[in-house]
């Protein structure tokens, strides 16, 4: 029993990866899925998808890795944050789709928050920004909208959980429903400080408080997976949201390191260490991880949209058939996209905005303007907001002199590049980008005393290539002079 699954059930697919207790993968699996958009702005996801395709990916990473589940010492889980469930406690049956991270529905309810003089209590509690991504208002709509949620919630029957507490529960066949610290600080609903449900703002909603789920550790007992699920019971021993999860497997356990994840979204976040820094730049302060009840916070930058936005070059503009295809086309260019910018408001724009209603535009069309230009400004513009994010920080007081990267895009070289010449500091690419899973599976590794420590899990980290500034001064400052008019026509959209 000297292996680790980790789940890593994202926003547009569930993967699974074995690995050893070096760091070393063994095998995997990922399952792609479709979204649903039932009307503007909302975004959904089938519950069972979320489950079958985790359970899948999970069976045939053992079958890939010629193991079996009595060969698992433990599974860690990461995911998709801010996503909304709610199930039958009686029957785990869902009561409505998944409301996803990236839906918009509750803009105007938030606006209410805003005039109820909501916004204070929240930032004070939460540490975060009154925004439709965050859970508590999709639950308040849960409760408002689905008459079968408030039957439910009324009869005691309800339990309300972010994707890793509903996998936990299908995987303990109901028998914890449970989350970590991590997830909970996404909610709106938890209190950063006293590490509680805040009475305050469940009373503000109407959340009772029997629907939510008991917060733990980020390495601690979350249940044991049902022997019919692998072949073998497996103890489930770490837990992490997708970002937070990629700091752990980034290694940044230093008051001051950042790393930034390209997968959907972008999410910048840096380590503050045991306080929590309260930001003047529209950031929102949140939890890194617990551990042994001790918790380390981090200020977070999230970007609605960057690898879903060359998802929808792919799937709904035609432009590429494979997301590789982009680095290509931004070399035939020499990364030059003739005054084309994309803003990639799609769902609204995240920090520093926190624009709901802000929609995307492509900006700067001629006709000479062809498929290589619009490509090239879909990269850049995930550059060029990383440039707001990174900013932000360090007006925060976080000093910033390096950036750790992650995800399904950095295996881009030419993204890569671009991103060190427009933040102006060396970029780092790990030898294992899988950090979001890696992560789960130190945090799995902690919980069952198969690390030591956090010095000894860092040892797993190893740097592939380091990309340092090129550009110059003013070709750089011309560029995002570009962005920032194109970024203010969105907001007027």
């Amino acid at each position: 029993m000297s292996h680790i699954m980790a789940i890593d059930q994202g926003t547009s697919s569930s993967r699974v990866i074995i690995f050893d207790l070096q760091g070393r993968i063994l095998s995997v699996v990922a399952h792609e899925f479709d979204m649903i958009f039932p009307a503007d702005g909302w975004v959904e996801q089938d519950p069972e998808v979320l489950w079958r395709t985790s359970l899948i990916a999970g069976r045939e990473a053992l079958v890939k890795a010629d193991l079996e589940g009595k060969d698992i010492a433990a599974i860690g889980i990461t995911n998709q944050r801010e996503t909304t469930l709610a199930w039958e406690r009686s029957s785990g049956e869902c009561l409505y789709n998944a409301i996803v991270w990236q839906d918009r529905r509750t803009a105007d309810r938030c606006v209410q928050m805003r005039q109820d003089d909501m916004q204070h209590i929240v930032e004070r509690t939460t540490g975060l920004v009154i925004d439709p991504y965050f859970s508590a208002t999709k639950l308040a709509w849960l409760l408002d909208e689905v008459a079968a949620v408030r039957q439910q919630a009324a009869a005691g029957n309800l339990c309300f959980g972010t994707v890793d507490s509903y996998l936990i529960w299908r995987l303990t066949k109901g028998a914890k429903h449970v989350t970590d610290a991590t997830n909970a600080s996404r909610t709106m609903l938890f209190d950063i400080e006293t590490q509680s449900w805040s009475r305050e703002l469940r009373e503000y909603f109407g959340i009772d408080e029997s629907l939510l789920p008991e917060v733990l550790d980020s390495a601690a007992d979350f249940g044991v997976a049902d022997p019919e699920w692998f072949g073998s019971a497996i103890p489930i021993l770490g837990v992490a949201g997708d970002q937070q999860a990629a700091l752990i497997g980034q290694t940044c356990f230093i008051d001051g390191m950042v790393k930034s994840t390209y997968g959907t979204g972008c999410f910048l976040m840096a380590n503050t260490g045991p306080r929590p820094v309260r930001s003047e730049q529209q950031l929102l302060t949140t939890i890194a991880y617990r551990l042994n009840g001790k918790t380390t916070y981090a200020l977070e930058g999230s970007i609605f949209s960057a690898g879903i936005a060359v998802k929808w070059l792919r799937d709904q503009v035609g432009l590429i058939t494979d997301a590789r295809e982009t680095e290509a086309a931004a070399m035939r260019v020499d990364g030059d996209a003739q005054g084309v910018y994309l803003v990639p408001a799609f769902t609204g724009l995240g920090a520093p905005y926190w624009a709901p209603d802000a929609r995307g535009l492509f900006s700067g069309l001629t006709l000479d303007t062809h498929r290589d230009h619009l490509i090239t400004a879909t990269l850049a513009s995930v550059a060029y907001q990383s440039v707001e994010l990174v900013d932000a920080v360090c007006a925060d007081g976080v000093e910033v002199d390096r950036l750790r990267v992650d995800g399904g895009m950095v295996v881009n070289d030419w993204l890569c590049q671009f991103l060190a010449d427009m933040i102006q500091r060396p970029v780092e690419r790990p030898m294992n980008t899988e950090t979001t899973a890696l992560g789960a599976a130190v945090l799995a590794a902690l919980g069952g005393d198969m690390v030591a420590n956090l010095d000894e899990a860092g040892r797993m980290w190893g740097l592939e290539r380091e990309f340092t500034p090129t550009m110059s001064a003013s070709r750089r400052e011309q560029l995002l002079g570009g962005w920032r008019k194109a970024v203010e026509r969105s907001l007027l959209s």
